[in-house]
């Protein structure tokens, strides 16, 4: 029997599967013949820990020590191991070490918590503030004030019941009264609306469902790591990605015993970079999932010129609502304000009364007599303008919490003396020993991480929304074009720090799937055309909700296509109540949602729909080169590509749960020797590519070397390419719609490295070769994007 071949230590390149109950471990093993003919090296798992019941994504773990029954357990995840790797193909799982379900009924840790309160074993596990809540944990389940739903509350079989909850009583509690009761547990059920203010928990960024949990204790660590470290060890699984690790007290401390307790196995963090933010170097990881990555090839299909004159077409487009939506920065910092009085009240509250800790019991007179209030109001001041998500104890936090921010800071204090609560708050954010700052720097860190998160990514992507493509994880929506140069200089950084970290387009969290970005991405190139159609559109539709709103909906059609009308809609209300302008997830209204949903069945996804849909249509072209442009550069630039379920072909998505929806995935080739299934020209392009990568490891893996191409000519600003090891050249197309508007490729030429170099992406037995000074028209022939490999080396074909 011809043994498997060997798992790379290192990915080639992964494949995203979005584990749930309609798509277990059974059918991911499945599909394992088709992924490995698609030439990735792993299957990346998302969570396969116990979950709660039913869940669509599995990040609501409720249970450390067993894999997901509905999955089908430790026994179903070996035999996709074993499956995987008789077809060389390993397995990466993503781990959730920030939080678990809010829901004792299936958490077993939360329950013996609520049962016997801060005594109990598991009682470390949870970031509970016990003081705050009078000795109980405030548990958000009531539907209204408890005096109004006493009647619906009920004692039952030994258990405390409300509708669907299930709550633990205390020991010897059973036959009080109600309101006695109540007061006698360890735990108070109380209005879920009092999640903004009263919570005395660590949630996960504002989800009360989710429960912070303190791995930064060695003895949690060793409690909630143990199965997927025995999974690594015994070779069932053989990497890890990190969920949100900026929601931890101490991230550096973290990833240092998750390295030496994985025995260095390849990791890679889900850390959101800043564009000039860099990753801690002292992290022992291969790097991040990849959003940085994302930022800039979503960048280099941008024309910057052309997205600032889709600003000015959207400021007039919704010119009422410009005050709330037309300028980033702007937005940015009334969404901080908003999310810190509303939704992240209670974690300021909490962090305020750290701060507090620490100045009362200081010698240093510069601190002792702050009130609260003001050192509040200077917690709010420097939180909305952090830069970046969080400071690290690796890294200088003078550079994140900057002198500059202090300055612009002071002027919010009424009265000048009281402005220098700033300066005590920065004092502390940038050192001083002692527990209580230690947990205030903590404190600080994780609220601004979450503050960040859902300012920025929850709330102000959907409310300016003048290019949406720039409104992703990751993304720069002030700035969202990337020039060649700059493309470059990140590739060569990547390269020399992080080669094995991973590189993203689509994720089961992006805003849009990056073929539906890549279609407004042909906005940019076309704002007058755009704002015309758009014009001419919206005269025969009046009834649209607000500008902000219908631009945005106009926007979703164009970038999905001809879809069906329910998933544009859901789409947009989630967008209304995200955006939190006139609805919001918590004060819903009515009459302003039906208006949403009446606009997009009439307007977007009724006749006047028509008109954009044909603009898409005569922009097909140009898509084309921007979806098979961004696809090929992702798998071929610096870093390991993981390639998000059903990728490889068009994926047209919106925000989730749009694009976690359960894919398809063709069955192996016939064993009789059948025609295989047709492949897409996407998918052509992307197992070239992945096929590759796994064919030359050595071309694009650690010790592999990045050198940019440059075009000479007239269209050479149209041209990105770049070497890989002086073995592989990418070449793609880039703002095609601009170079078709002047003339063409024209003369313009790309200079090879030595050698013949076969096109990669031609029909079989065409023999298509390039040396010297390739013609660039000749070179995009036939597709607008070109992969070439150097003939006559070994281990070329």
């Amino acid at each position: 029997m011809t043994p498997a071949p060997a798992v790379p230590v290192v990915p080639t390149a992964t494949y995203r599967l979005q584990l749930q109950p309609a798509f277990p471990f059974a059918a991911a093993a499945a599909a394992v013949p088709y992924l490995a003919s698609l030439g990735v090296s792993h299957l990346h798992l998302s969570p396969v820990l116990e979950a709660v019941p039913g869940s669509l994504h599995g990040y609501d773990v409720v249970d450390h020590t067993r894999v997901r029954a509905e999955l089908g357990g430790e026994d179903g995840l070996r035999e996709l191991a074993r499956t995987a790797r008789e077809h060389g193909l390993g397995l990466v799982a993503d781990i959730v070490p920030n939080h678990m379900a809010m829901a004792p009924r299936h958490n077993r840790a939360l329950w013996e918590v609520l049962r016997e309160g801060p005594k109990s074993p598991y009682a470390r596990w949870f970031d509970i503030d016990w003081e705050a809540g009078g000795g109980q944990v405030l548990v958000p389940v009531l539907g209204g004030p408890v005096g109004a739903e006493l009647e619906h509350l009920r004692v039952e079989d030994g258990v405390l019941r409300y509708h669907d909850h299930v709550l633990p009583l205390r020991d010897g509690t059973e036959e009080l009264p109600l309101p006695q009761l109540l007061d006698a547990q360890w735990y108070r059920p109380v209005w879920w609306r009092l999640a903004r203010t009263e919570l005395n928990y660590r949630r996960f960024f504002s989800i009360s469902e989710l429960i912070g949990v303190r791995v930064e204790d060695p003895e949690v660590f060793e409690a909630t790591h143990g199965t997927i470290l025995r999974l690594l060890h015994e070779g069932v699984l053989d990497g890890l990605r990190v969920d949100h690790p900026d929601g931890l007290a101490d991230p550096d401390t973290y990833l240092e015993r998750l390295h030496e307790a994985t025995g260095g196995r390849w990791t890679v963090v889900e850390k959101i970079l800043a564009d000039e933010e860099r990753l801690p170097p002292s992290w022992p990881v291969a790097g991040t999932t990849g959003y940085d990555a994302l930022r800039r090839v979503d960048g280099l299909f941008t024309d910057a010129e052309g997205a600032g004159e889709l600003l000015e077409h959207y400021r007039r487009f919704a010119a009422p609502q410009t005050d709330r939506g037309g300028d980033w920065a702007a937005t940015a910092r009334r969404a901080a304000y908003a999310v810190l009085s509303h939704e992240l009240a209670a974690e300021l509250d909490r962090l305020t009364r750290a701060a507090s800790r620490v100045c009362a019991t200081s010698h240093d007179p510069a601190l002792r007599d702050r009130a609260p209030w003001a050192l509040r109001t200077a917690l709010v001041e420097l939180l909305v303008r952090l830069e970046v998500y969080r400071p690290y104890t690796s890294g200088d936090p003078a550079a994140v919490v900057t002198e500059e921010a202090a300055e612009e800071a002071r002027p919010a204090f009424v009265v000048p003396e009281e402005a220098g609560a700033v300066d005590v708050v920065r004092a502390l954010v940038l050192g001083g020993t002692g527990p209580a700052r230690a947990e205030f720097r903590a404190r600080f860190a994780q609220t601004a991480s979450a503050l960040r998160a859902k300012a920025m990514e929850d709330t102000a992507f959907y409310r300016y929304v003048p290019f949406l493509a720039a409104n992703e994880v990751g993304g720069e929506p002030g700035a969202p074009g990337v020039s060649p140069a700059d493309f470059h200089a990140y590739c060569a950084r990547v390269q020399r720090d992080w080669p094995a970290g991973g590189t993203v387009v689509s994720t089961h969290d992006t805003k849009r799937s990056a073929d539906a970005r890549a279609a407004l991405a042909v906005l940019t190139e076309c704002p007058e055309r755009w704002a015309e159609v758009l014009a001419r559109a919206t005269h025969a539709e009046e009834a649209e909700p607000d500008g902000q709103l219908a631009w945005a909906a106009w926007q979703t059609a164009f970038g999905l296509g001809p879809a069906a009308p329910e998933r544009i809609r859901e789409a947009m209300l989630k967008h209304a109540r995200e955006a939190g302008l006139y609805t919001s997830w918590t004060e819903q209204e009515p009459p302003y949602e039906d208006a949403v949903a009446a606009f997009v069945a009439t307007g977007p996804c009724g006749v006047p729909g028509r008109r954009v849909a044909a603009l898409r249509e005569e922009l097909a072209p140009h898509i084309r080169a921007n979806v098979l442009g961004t696809a090929l550069v992702h798998l071929t630039m610096p870093g390991v590509p993981d390639v998000y379920q059903g990728t490889e072909h068009e994926y047209l998505a919106l925000v989730d749960p749009d694009n976690r929806r359960p894919v398809r995935f063709p069955p192996p080739e016939p064993a009789g020797g059948g025609e295989p299934a047709e492949e897409s020209v996407k998918g052509s392009v992307t197992a070239a590519a992945l096929r590759l990568r796994r064919r030359r490891p050595e071309v694009f893996g650690t010790s592999a070397t990045y050198e940019p191409l440059v075009a000479e000519g007239p269209a050479a600003a149209h041209c990105l390419a770049f070497a890989r090891s002086g073995e592989v050249v990418t070449a793609v197309t880039r703002l095609s719609l601009r170079l078709a508007e002047a003339g063409g490729w024209g003369e313009t030429l790309l200079p090879l490295p030595p050698g013949r170099w076969a096109d990669m992406l031609a029909p079989k037995g065409t023999g298509r070769e390039f040396t010297g000074h390739a013609r660039v028209a000749e070179l995009f022939e036939r597709l607008p994007v070109a992969l070439l490999e150097r003939v006559g080396r070994a281990g070329n074909r």
